[in-house]
Parts: structure tokens; sequence; C-alpha cells
């Protein structure tokens, strides 16, 4: 099972519900889906989020133990996300899609977590985690993390990254990816009638009863 980490953010839940939703629905085998809360976690560093410093917990939090892959919690899954092990390669320590802007490097890290056993919480917690120089660092092809707003619009991204702002956002109505991100959360907020659901079960009938007793108030 891929164990996989969301950066969250208190400001915005709704991000985490539906990249969670993405990975899941799409996901070839089961997944194991984590939110980063920092009340929970080993650190107390934060950055300009909680996760800035957390994202690098994933190999700890793994027990240094097989792949785990770890997200900002502004991204889309359109793909089976266990394609991406079909590019993980042992020789190095954390594999990221290398755009233009280095910073954005971090914010999708497949790691290779056996091979990450100096992130520490204590290196975490006094260290720069985000040099990355703490092993050595692979390429993932572009599509794993396409930078809206960025790079060159293309049809065929399988982690889309917001990281302008997600689609929840009146200010990113006509971006790239904004319906993708929209029929998404549609899907998270789908629900069939209480009847459709409930009218067969052992627990409809107190609730009809209750009905019936308001309406001859």
């Amino acid at each position: 099972m891929l164990p996989i980490f969301i950066g969250t953010d208190h400001r915005q839940h709704i991000a985490y519900t539906v990249l969670q939703h993405s990975i899941a629905t799409r996901a070839s085998k089961p997944v194991a889906v984590t939110p980063l809360l920092l009340p929970q976690l080993p650190i107390q560093r934060r950055g300009l989020t909680d996760f800035t410093f957390s994202r690098y917990l994933v190999p700890y939090l793994c027990d240094y133990q097989g792949w785990a892959l770890f997200l900002d919690g502004d991204f889309l899954c359109l793909t089976d996300i266990y394609k991406i092990l079909e590019q993980a390669d042992e020789q190095y320590a954390v594999q990221v899609v290398k755009s233009r802007m280095q910073f954005e490097w971090a914010s999708m890290m497949l790691f290779n977590c056996a091979a990450c056993q100096a992130l520490t919480p204590e290196f975490i917690e006094k260290g720069e985690p985000q040099k990355l120089d703490w092993g050595p660092v692979g390429t993932l092809t572009a599509d794993w993390n396409h930078l809206v707003g960025y790079d060159q619009p293309r049809d065929d991204a399988k982690l889309v990254h917001y990281t302008q702002g997600i689609p929840a956002f009146l200010e990113m109505k006509g971006t790239e990816y904004y319906d993708h991100w929209h029929a998404e959360l549609g899907q998270c907020l789908d629900s069939c009638s209480w009847l459709e659901l409930m009218g067969s079960s052992v627990h409809a009938q107190p609730v009809v009863n209750r009905i019936q007793q308001q309406t001859q108030m």
C-alpha cells in the first residue's frame, strides 16, 4: 500500500478533501492517505505554512521503509497514483519534478524512505532540509507536478498543482484545470436521497414514525 502524506492548511480544508478524493477514486489499489497536522507531529517548526518543514518527516513516519509520496494540499490527481512508481529509482533518496522554480521542487516528493535516514525530527527542527542536500535527488517527468499559471498548458497532466490558489477562490476562475477541480468537488459533495440510501434499512421505520408524528402536530 502506497503511503501518501498531504500538507494541510487550516484555512482551506476543502483542498485536502478534494485532493484525497481524487487520489482514492482513481487508484488501482488501496492507498493510505494521511494529512500532516502539526500538533500530531514530533516537531513544532513551521514556515509559510504548517507543512513547510513537516513534509520532510515522511520517511520518519514510514519508519524509513519503502516508498512514500508527499503532496502539497493544492494538487489534483487525474490518474492512478500508483503509476508514479514506474519512475521510482532506488539510486535516489528523493525524486521531484525539477521545474524552473526550484522552491516548488519540494511540493511533490517521492521518497525512497530507506535512503533518507538523515531526515530525523531533530534535523528537521533545526537544520535546512529544504536544501535537498541530505541525499541524491532524481527527476520525475513534468506531468507529475504541472504548475498552473506557470508551465505551458497541457492536457495530459497527472498531478495538477494550483500553486497560485485552488479554484475554490473566485480569483482563479478561468484558469487551467479550473473545471476539473470543481467537477471533483461536486463528486465529493454528491449524495443520493435519504430514501434511496436508508429506505430498506432497519433504521428507516423510526425515522418515518417521527416524520409522521411531526406532520400530525
